[in-house]
């Protein structure tokens, strides 16, 4: 779904509704997960995409991230110096490999490019697009996505330039299908955002 056919939901009161999942953290019910989850989510990439025209072939190496963030569980900040994670529900991949290859998708489905991949695919590159995860997950203001985006050349490591995305869509709920909507709409928000920077 493009960013045109998405509609973020209003804000009602973030720090309210998401008492209950602090009170689910203090009962210790989200920090860890029993078993394998029932509901399991993906994101996808944002299909328009309005980038300049060009033929470079761009690598999307791995994101990093803290580890809190490094898995296929879906986090929320019940405080600022606490992390915790939606019950039942998890991601399809570890969040960085699955931002990767949407990220990817992304820079395809631009047109504006000659390729994009990933590391061990064989392409001789033009530029990477290396990314920093510093926050994906639900908080008292609403869904945040959190990235610093560098574009280096790839022939002599030097950052051609770099920028901090950071997209914030309010969500009424700590359900886990609101929660992954609104996550979506923000990521949609700043990979396209990032591709339209990189590829200027």
């Amino acid at each position: 779904m493009g960013l045109s056919q998405r509609k973020a939901r209003s804000a009602g009161g973030a720090a309210a509704w998401l008492a209950p999942l602090v009170a689910l953290v203090l009962a210790g019910c989200t920090t860890l997960i029993a078993g394998t989850p029932s509901n399991i989510y993906d994101l996808s990439a944002p299909g328009d995409i309005q980038a300049p025209r060009g033929g470079l072939q761009v690598l999307v190496p791995e994101p990093t991230t803290v580890r809190a963030l490094d898995t296929e569980r879906i986090a929320a900040r019940p405080s600022a110096s606490q992390y915790a994670y939606l019950p039942d529900a998890v991601w399809s991949d570890r969040l960085p490999r699955l931002l990767q290859a949407r990220m990817v998708e992304t820079l395809q489905n631009s047109g504006r490019i000659r390729a994009a991949a990933v590391p061990g695919q064989g392409l001789l590159i033009d530029y990477q697009l290396v990314m920093d995860v510093r926050a994906f997950e639900l908080t008292d203001e609403g869904a945040v996505v959190d990235l610093a985006v560098r574009v280096m050349d790839d022939r002599n490591g030097r950052v051609v330039r770099s920028q901090v995305f950071r997209e914030v869509v309010p969500v009424e709920s700590t359900r886990a299908p609101e929660v992954v909507q609104a996550l979506d709409y923000a990521m949609d928000k700043a990979f396209a955002g990032i591709a339209n920077w990189a590829l200027r």
